[in-house]
């Protein structure tokens, strides 16, 4: 976060009964939505029906819409143009998980998202721009956010937004996040009979197991935002053969993208080390798209916290990051948020069937019907307010550039 922020957020306009309004009008279309995307959960990449549903939700209200979106058929873009003016996304999540359905709530908050977006189209004549519903599948694997990112979807954004589904009973005005590159490599050695002739071998094996050596070596002199974790994909069939192949996932962290450079230098040197020191060979595959650490925008959250607390939330400070999203690669592009909304009061982690089954009780929907007159409130001070965008970009600017730059 950059706490050399001198730009003071000043209360939002009079409108609070009006966004309370306009979200309750659309709010039982977002439960229906949130409760069929759970009945009916969509994996990473193959959320067609999800996604259809949407697009089609978006389209029935006011929004121009292309579906698919830049090639992807589980994407999409929606745009509600309201006159001259900048503009702000909303981002939309609605993948599940392998056999526990909707256990990160992304049938929650994805329709959070919606249901703000629809409650915007009621508050037309409080604001001049326009409204980007971006459909951003596949969080949970690739990240469609980052490909998007990467490809200037959210470039000249003066906010992009969206909120996340959480849990105790405690909300946060932001979710950090680390960096996050992971390496598939091959380790390439001789085959050979492991009691007649071993020497006649080079283990890939060895040389996988020398790489685990050198990186827990360097673990020493990390700063306490790297995490290296990795795992033997292939290494052998049979333990009277000495192995020529074998193969290891990689993936590790940092808190800005300067440093996960610096980091991936690393790695690729404990890699080569332990092949040469072996005789062997070493190749490697990043995966298609890294995810950014996040751009902590001080304004932005102090405002989205005044706005939680006077909708009733109770907040916390946000907490150190412990793992990665596609969001960190929107931040790096405009200035960003993405808040946890609490859901329950159950210390149920994300990730498990009892998180899942929250999603859909009663506490669940009327979180989501806050989280999104937070949005909306969140997103027409942006609108409206032209100091107060330049002040966030002006903070936004400040705080990549020095991510950029660290070491």
């Amino acid at each position: 976060m950059d706490t050399g922020s001198t730009c003071n957020a000043v209360p939002r306009a009079e409108i609070k009964g009006q966004i309370k309004e306009a979200v309750r009008k659309y709010w039982d279309e977002a439960k229906a939505l949130s409760d069929e995307l759970w009945a009916h959960p969509e994996l990473s990449g193959k959320e067609f029906e999800s996604s259809k549903k949407i697009a089609a939700l978006l389209k029935k209200h006011g929004f121009e819409v292309e579906y698919p979106y830049l090639g992807d058929p589980t994407s999409f873009r929606g745009i509600l143009d309201n006159g001259e003016g900048p503009g702000i996304a909303i981002m939309v999540e609605y993948d599940a998980l392998p056999d526990i359905g909707h256990g990160c709530g992304h049938n929650l908050h994805g329709a959070l998202s919606v249901l703000a977006a629809l409650a915007i189209t009621e508050l037309r004549s409080r604001f001049q721009g326009k409204i980007y519903v971006i459909g951003t599948p596949n969080e949970e694997v690739d990240g469609a956010k980052a490909r998007m990112a990467d490809q200037g979807v959210f470039d000249g954004m003066a906010l992009a937004m969206m909120m996340h589904s959480s849990y105790g009973g405690f909300s946060q005005a932001n979710m950090d996040a680390l960096s996050l590159r992971f390496y598939d490599m091959d380790f390439k050695g001789h085959a050979a009979h492991a009691v007649a002739a071993p020497w006649e071998g080079r283990s890939a094996l060895a040389a996988a197991r020398k790489f685990f050596d050198l990186v827990d070596a360097r673990r020493e002199c990390f700063t306490p935002d790297i995490h290296v974790n990795a795992v033997i994909l292939d290494g052998g069939t049979v333990p009277n053969i000495i192995p020529a192949k074998a193969s290891i996932r990689c993936e590790f962290r940092t808190d800005s993208m300067a440093k996960l450079k610096v980091l991936d230098e690393t790695i690729l040197k404990c890699a080569k080390a332990a092949a040469m020191a072996l005789d062997c060979e070493v190749f490697w595959k990043a995966g298609p798209w890294d995810f950014a650490d996040m751009v902590r925008v001080k304004p932005l959250e102090e405002e989205m916290e005044r706005i939680l607390l006077d909708l009733g939330e109770k907040m916390e400070p946000v907490s150190a990051p412990v793992g990665s999203t596609d969001v960190g690669n929107v931040s790096y592009r405009c200035p960003s948020i993405q808040p946890l909304i609490s859901i329950t009061r159950e210390q149920y982690s994300l990730h498990t069937p009892e998180f899942a089954a929250e999603t859909i009780k009663a506490p669940a929907h009327e979180a989501m019907a806050r989280g999104a007159e937070a949005l909306v409130a969140l997103g027409l001070r942006v609108l409206n307010d032209g100091d107060f965008r330049r002040c966030l970009q002006e903070d936004f600017t400040r705080a990549r550039d020095r991510k950029l730059g660290a070491r």
